[in-house]
């Protein structure tokens, strides 16, 4: 509106650089309260416009969608589709302004590399979301929402099903079809494409390649951030065996297991340190295997039935049995032994009766952890979930802080960089807790926590790669109660200060495409219409848009809603 009264003709539309009589807020406090209806603006863009009270607070109504087009840029049309994501684009322009406003934050806060250009190596949910949030935060801290520059990758069955991240993205990439092996989990692609677009880092997202350690070798290897944690500690965390083990060395507690004994000189829970090479001591690791049926029986009788009998590599329902006695144990182990060949396999006992609780984690290059607050995610089908809430009321207060003082804990023993999570099985009835794993990743589910503590994850996972503390993060500094947010320098104990008072309540859903005909399976199609209005307490997000659809090698979730309230009662 502002720019229409003046009859300025800037493409951006809310850009903080636009110069006319009508003027621009002076200070960062004035453009943080003005900001709401602009920055609204461009992502009521698309179907994936969300109302959260830690983004907008108000509802907006969309803007042209030729306004946006207008700005994208593709690469050469070539006949090979690999040529075509590899052939050199014209690249988008960023600023003289915009560039200092970047370099001089990532200065002022600590940082060390400012990240102008990001590839984004994921797509729906993921992508949508990342770019979205990052472009929120660059807009309201650097005044410029094009401050970063986006480039998708996009495989002809997106582009076809006009999917909501490539119209979002400042330039996407076209790489080959069909299943994920062919694009976004083909780390091959995923660096020649970061290479020759001279990307400064890649967002992995979740699924697809974010949780293979060979993607941030080989990023490394190239001076490119990969925006995660490194290799090593990725893969040894993708090892069961090992990562119980580094649980226990944290003093996280972990369910009776065949490595609940046997630690030299008490026999206590066995322990161990990382080693640079992304493994434990092997004497260390062995002593938790099982590595026949008798060692196996002699585990379980000291464990207690039933208990489950794993594979460490399995995965997917393979390699995995439970067993109430044991004759059932003898006759599953050369099952389980079949069904993955080669890999170690041990045991624990079966927790009956659990929630699935998680705590949401961030850990920095400087030793830093914090652990903002945490999520139910009990809610499941088939072992996926569907419905997420927090914080989680089901634990006592106590109780739930010693289990993100763990989550830390662990974070730090294990030199964990960027955003993950530790998930937990919690007894009510014995009020215990058990760690289950952590996910070197950010989750489908985060923005429960972003409505719990206005911590915007993807741009904290940008600004961790930035080198910049996690105490000299605004967003985490507002979350401690400090007034300096935004100039402030101080240090934060993590581990011993508690952050402000939760008053928020929120719940989740996912909405996929499914089939009820077919037993809920997962299906393809194409969506006429999203209609969804947003209010401040109830808001949702979505990868498609009207007259796009879901392909058949697409992730069957195309939204997300929200609800929140005061408290979990709240009506």
């Amino acid at each position: 509106a502002r720019a229409k009264a003046c009859g300025c003709r800037r493409n951006s539309v809310f850009s903080t650089r636009h110069t006319c009589p009508l003027d621009w807020p002076k200070t960062k406090a004035e453009l943080r309260m003005r900001a709401t209806a602009s920055i609204a603006l461009l992502l009521a863009n698309s179907a994936s416009a969300f109302n959260v009270q830690g983004f907008f607070g108000k509802t907006v109504q969309p803007r042209a969608a030729t306004q946006a087009a207008s700005a994208k840029w593709s690469p050469r049309v070539a006949s090979d589709p690999l040529k075509m994501s590899l052939a050199t684009p014209a690249s988008p322009t960023t600023s003289a302004g915009s560039t200092d406003a970047l370099e001089e934050y990532v200065q002022k806060h600590g940082g060390n590399r400012p990240i102008r250009k990001v590839l984004i190596a994921n797509n729906g949910m993921a992508a949508t979301k990342s770019i979205l949030s990052m472009r929120k935060w660059a807009y309201f801290e650097l005044g410029d929402e094009n401050a970063v520059q986006f480039v998708a990758m996009a495989t002809p069955e997106d582009l076809k099903a006009n999917a909501e991240f490539i119209k979002l993205a400042d330039a996407y990439v076209e790489v080959p079809a069909g299943k994920n092996s062919n694009n976004y989990a083909n780390v091959d692609i995923i660096v020649d494409v970061a290479k020759e677009y001279n990307v400064d880092a890649v967002w992995p997202g979740w699924g697809h390649a974010s949780e293979n350690p060979k993607l941030p070798t080989a990023l490394t290897e190239l001076g490119i951030k990969f925006i995660g944690p490194t290799a090593p500690v990725m893969s040894v965390l993708g090892d069961k065996i090992a990562a119980n083990i580094l649980a226990q060395t944290a003093n996280v507690p972990s369910i009776p297991w065949s490595g609940s004994w046997g630690n030299e000189g008490d026999d206590g829970p066995l322990q161990a340190n990382l080693q640079e090479d992304g493994t434990i001591p092997l004497d260390i690791f062995n002593k938790a295997m099982v590595t026949n049926v008798e060692e196996a029986v002699d585990a379980a009788k000291r464990i207690g039935f039933p208990v489950m009998l794993k594979a460490s590599e399995g995965g997917g329902g393979k390699g995995i049995r439970m067993n109430d006695n044991e004759e059932e144990l003898r006759a599953n182990f050369p099952q389980v032994e079949a069904e993955v060949p080669g890999s170690p396999m041990f045991m624990m006992q079966l927790c009956t009766g659990a929630r699935h609780l998680e705590v949401q984690i961030v850990g920095d290059e400087h030793g830093n952890a914090v652990a903002i607050n945490g999520r139910d995610c009990s809610t499941q089908r088939r072992f996926q979930k569907i419905f997420e809430e927090g914080p989680p009321t089901i634990a006592k207060a106590d109780t739930f802080l010693e289990m993100q003082r763990a989550a830390q804990r662990l974070t730090q023993q294990i030199g964990y960089i960027g955003a993950g999570t530790v998930e937990y099985l919690y007894k009510a009835e014995t009020d215990e807790f058990f760690f289950l794993e952590l996910n070197p990743r950010l989750q489908v589910e985060h923005p429960v926590t972003e409505g719990l503590s206005l911590v915007n994850l993807p741009a904290t996972q940008l600004q961790v790669a930035m080198g910049i503390p996690l105490n000299r993060i605004p967003d985490i500094r507002r979350f401690y109660g400090r007034k300096d947010a935004e100039e402030g320098d101080g240090p934060i104990d993590f581990m011993t200060e508690a952050y402000k008072e939760i008053d928020t309540h929120v719940i989740a859903a996912r909405i996929t495409a499914e089939n009820p005909d077919e037993g809920f399976k997962p299906t393809s199609g194409t969506i006429e219409r999203v209609n969804f209005q947003s209010t401040s307490n109830v808001w949702g997000y979505f990868s498609v848009g009207a007259n796009g659809g879901i392909h058949e090698f697409a992730d069957s979730q195309f939204g997300h809603l929200f609800a929140k309230g005061s408290t979990r009662a709240y009506q």
